[in-house]
C-alpha cells in the first residue's frame, strides 16, 4: 500500500510502536487561534461559524417540532435516528468518494444539498401543511447529504492548514461547532416561542450562503493539496484493514461507537428532562442545550491550546463524561441538572476533539477519507441503532433511568478499552503507595518487572 506523499499530514504510525497506543504526536503548546492565521482556513471558519448557527437553530426547532406534534421521545429518537442511519449504512462508501473526489468543490455541492432540505422544510411548516413523516424524510434527506460531507470537510482541515496547524485547527473547528450552541438555541427558542418552528428552518437554509461564499473565495493555490486516491477494487476493504491493524486507530473508534450510540443522545434525554421532569418548555430545553455548549466551548478551547492529543485523555474523559451523565440523572433539582451540563459538555468534547485530533494526525493522507468516514460512521451511525433504544427506555422507565443507562454505558465502555490500549501499549497497572496515600497508574511493563524482581 502506497503511503502517499505525506505532505499533508504526520506520517503514519508503525504499527510495532507501543508508545504511539496511548500517546499520539507529542509537540509543544501552541498559539489557541494560531490556525487562524491561514486565509483559506479563516474564510473556512468564518462561513461554518453562521452555518452552524442556522444548524443549531434547526436542530431545536426539529426536536420540539416532533415532540409537540407526537408527545413521544421515542418519535425525537426515531427522528434523530433516521438523520444518522445513512452514515451508517453508506459512511465507508462516502470516505471511499471522499478519497478520490476534490474536497472543495465537493462540499460545495452537499452543503448546497443541506440548504435545500432546510428551505423545503420551512415551506412545508411555515405554511402549516408539515407532518411527522415530512420531518422524518427531511431528517433523511439530510443524512444521505452528511454521508459525504463530514468526511470531506474533516480532510478538507488538512488541505487548508497544512499538517504543523493540524491539531489547532480540528480544535477550532469544534469551538465554532460548539460555540455556535450558545447563539443557536437561544435564538432557537425566541423563534419557537415568538413566530413559529418554520423561521428557524429558514434562517438555516439561508445560512448556508456564508460557507458557499466562502469556498468561492479560497485561493486554490494556498492549499495543500493531497494525493488522491485512484479508483479501483476492494478499497472500502483496504480502509477496514488499515484500522483493524492499528489500535491506536481502532479502539478510539470503538469507544465513540459506544459513546455515540448510548450515550450522545441529548436530544431524546434534554428534551425528556426539559419537558416531563422539570416540567418546562423549549425555553428551558434551549437552556439545558446552552450550557452544554458552554463547556463544549471550554473543552475545544483547551483542545486547541494543548500540544498533544493523548489517548489517555480520551480515555480519562470518556469516564468522567458517562459519570456526570449519571450524576444528572440523579439530580434532584432544576438548577443542579443544570450544573452538570457545563463539566458535561467539557468531557464530551474533549473526548470528540482528542480522538479526532489522533486519527488525523496518524493516518496515512491516501487514507484519511476512509479512517475519518469509519469514525463518523460508528459516532454519528450509532444513532440510528441507540436514539430508539434509549427513547423507548426513556418513555418506559423515565429520563432519569434512559439518562443514566447512556453514562452507564460510556464508562463501562472506556473502562474496558482503557485496558485493551494499556495492555496493546505495553503498560501494566500498578497499585502502590506515594507520600502516604494510594496510587494507581500503569507504567511501562518492563518496569514493574523490574520492581517486582528488585523486591
Amino acid at each position: 500500500m502506497s503511503t502517499g506523499s505525506g505532505a499533508a499530514s504526520a506520517p503514519a504510525p508503525d504499527p510495532n510502536d507501543t508508545r504511539s497506543t496511548l500517546d499520539i504526536s507529542p509537540t509543544r503548546k501552541k498559539s489557541m487561534f494560531s490556525s487562524l492565521r491561514v486565509r483559506n482556513y479563516r474564510l473556512f471558519f468564518l462561513g461554518q461559524v453562521v452555518s452552524n448557527i442556522g444548524t443549531w437553530m434547526q436542530r431545536i426547532a426539529q426536536d420540539w417540532l416532533v415532540l409537540s406534534l407526537t408527545g413521544s421521545s421515542a418519535a425525537v429518537g426515531i427522528t434523530t435516528a433516521l438523520q444518522f442511519l445513512p452514515m451508517l449504512l453508506f459512511g465507508l462508501y462516502g470516505g471511499v468518494l471522499v478519497d478520490r473526489l476534490r474536497k472543495r468543490p465537493t462540499l460545495f455541492v452537499t452543503q448546497c444539498a443541506m440548504a435545500l432540505t432546510a428551505l423545503a422544510l420551512a415551506v412545508l411548516t411555515l405554511t402549516g401543511r408539515v407532518e411527522v413523516w415530512h420531518i422524518y424524510l427531511a431528517a433523511f434527506a439530510l443524512g444521505l447529504a452528511t454521508v459525504v460531507d463530514n468526511p470531506a470537510r474533516q480532510a478538507f482541515v488538512s488541505e487548508l492548514v497544512g499538517p504543523g496547524q493540524l491539531q489547532n485547527a480540528v480544535s477550532l473547528n469544534s469551538a465554532n461547532f460548539q460555540s455556535a450552541r450558545l447563539v443557536g438555541p437561544a435564538v432557537a427558542g425566541l423563534l419557537i416561542t415568538g413566530v413559529g418552528t418554520g423561521w428557524a428552518f429558514l434562517l438555516n437554509g439561508l445560512s448556508f450562503v456564508a460557507p458557499l461564499a466562502g469556498l468561492m473565495m479560497m485561493r486554490a493555490r494556498e492549499l495543500h493539496p493531497v494525493e488522491r486516491a485512484p479508483r479501483g477494487k476492494g478499497q472500502l476493504r483496504e480502509g477496514l484493514r488499515y484500522v483493524s491493524g492499528r489500535p491506536e486507530l481502532l479502539w478510539p473508534i470503538v469507544l465513540v461507537g459506544f459513546i455515540g450510540t448510548f450515550a450522545f443522545n441529548f436530544p431524546v434525554y434534554l428534551s425528556a428532562f426539559a419537558d416531563e421532569v422539570f416540567d418546562g418548555g423549549a425555553g428551558v430545553y434551549s437552556m439545558f442545550n446552552t450550557l452544554v455548549a458552554v463547556g463544549s466551548v471550554s473543552g475545544a478551547l483547551l483542545a486547541a491550546r494543548r500540544g498533544t492529543a493523548r489517548l489517555r485523555l480520551v480515555i480519562l474523559a470518556a469516564m468522567a463524561f458517562g459519570t456526570l451523565e449519571i450524576v444528572a440523572a440523579a439530580s434532584p433539582r432544576l438548577w443542579m441538572f443544570a450544573l452538570v451540563m457545563i463539566p458535561l459538555g467539557l468531557f464530551s468534547m474533549t473526548v470528540n476533539v482528542t480522538t479526532n485530533s489522533s486519527l488525523q494526525m496518524t493516518t496515512d493522507p491516501l487514507m484519511r477519507g476512509r479512517v475519518m468516514a469509519l469514525y463518523m460512521m460508528v459516532f454519528l451511525g450509532g444513532a440510528p441503532v441507540g436514539a430508539p433504544i434509549v427513547g423507548w427506555i426513556t418513555d418506559t422507565y423515565g429520563a432519569r433511568v434512559g439518562f443514566a443507562t447512556g453514562g452507564a454505558v460510556a464508562v463501562v465502555a472506556a473502562s474496558v478499552i482503557g485496558l485493551i490500549l494499556a495492555r496493546a501499549g505495553g503498560l501494566r497497572l500498578s497499585v502502590g503507595w506515594h507520600g502516604g496515600h494510594p496510587r494507581v497508574r500503569f507504567v511501562p511493563r518492563e518496569r514493574r518487572e523490574e520492581l517486582v524482581s528488585a523486591v
